[in-house]
């Protein structure tokens, strides 16, 4: 039973990738955007149009050059919809100069130090008996599991987001979009 689930989650993520033919795995859109396997993170995330939001965030959070470094990095990428389901002016507030440690801690709790595609995650919280904890460079542990066939994403104060868009490839990492901001615990 529990390999039938983690064989059912494997295949969702796997179906969210589109193959250019048999040989060649093309990225996903993402934003009404192409994403290129050869830039990297901020260079593609420029480009979607559900990633304004993030792109300002990481910019005023001083990541741009951290995020264009060399890597390896997986990003756990909230959309613009995200951002806006947080309490009326969070966004604004965290984006104030005088809150930029504050911004940094929630930015750098989305990103990992390693390149981790959905099938090494899924093989990671199968191996875990269906719940993997993800350490990321911020500091925060996340919890990685498998539910109703889709990867979630549990931040510290409990709270669950999806990967509706898994594996993004990147040339510095990969990019799994999310449709909730991770938090740190308070």
């Amino acid at each position: 039973m529990k390999r039938t689930i983690f064989a059912a989650a494997t295949a969702t993520i796997l179906a969210t990738t589109a193959f250019a033919d048999d040989s060649m795995m093309k990225n996903p859109m993402v934003g009404g955007a192409e994403m290129f396997a050869d830039k990297n993170i901020v260079e593609n995330a420029v480009n979607s149009a559900d990633h304004t939001t993030l792109v300002a965030a990481v910019q005023a959070a001083g990541l741009v050059e951290t995020l264009s470094g060399e890597g390896p990095f997986t990003v756990f990428a909230p959309t613009n919809d995200a951002f806006a389901a947080l309490p009326e002016g969070t966004v604004e507030t965290l984006l104030k100069p005088e809150n930029k440690d504050q911004l940094t801690k929630i930015l750098t709790c989305h990103v990992v130090a390693a390149d981790v595609m959905s099938e090494a995650l899924v093989g990671m919280i199968e191996d875990d008996g269906g719940m993997h904890d993800v350490p990321t460079v911020g500091g925060c542990t996340l919890k990685a599991m498998v539910k109703d066939g889709m990867v979630m994403i549990e931040d510290e104060q409990g709270n669950a987001a999806t990967v509706t868009i898994a594996d993004v490839d990147q040339s510095n990492g990969v990019i799994h979009v999310i449709d909730k901001v991770l938090l740190p615990a308070m």
